[in-house]
């Protein structure tokens, strides 16, 4: 992000908030943070609902657990309602690109999609 723009900062708030362990063991936090017609695409190839990844979430976060690794965030407003973010991630050894599209919704940023692709170190 190359200047100061309170849409993508809210964006990415909200998406380093859903990397949190704290965050994500909790559903009514997680779904504070996802559009009511969120959907994503998972590094697993598998295709989550809005109500499939909160319960996931809540179930396989560890308490006190790490906290996902992030890298290369950016950010970009593509419309007055919509940003999209990309990133990586590393996490237990496994890493993903990411891409993010976050709505205003209401007055509120709400994740709207996600899309993670692994990848390898010999793959960058």
């Amino acid at each position: 992000m190359s200047e100061h723009n309170p849409a993508v900062e809210s964006a990415m708030e909200g998406e380093l908030a859903l990397l949190t362990p704290k965050v994500r063991r909790s559903p009514e936090r997680v779904a504070a943070l996802l559009h009511p017609d969120f959907h994503e695409f998972g590094a697993s190839g598998r295709h989550w609902t809005r109500a499939g990844i909160i319960a996931s979430l809540a179930a396989t976060t560890e308490p006190g657990g790490r906290p996902v690794q992030v890298s290369a965030l950016r950010g970009v407003q593509l419309a007055p309602d919509l940003v999209h973010l990309t990133y990586d991630t590393e996490y237990d050894g496994s890493r993903a690109h990411r891409s993010s599209l976050w709505r205003r919704t209401e007055g509120r940023w709400l994740l709207w999609f996600h899309q993670a692709t692994p990848f390898s170190e010999r793959a960058t």
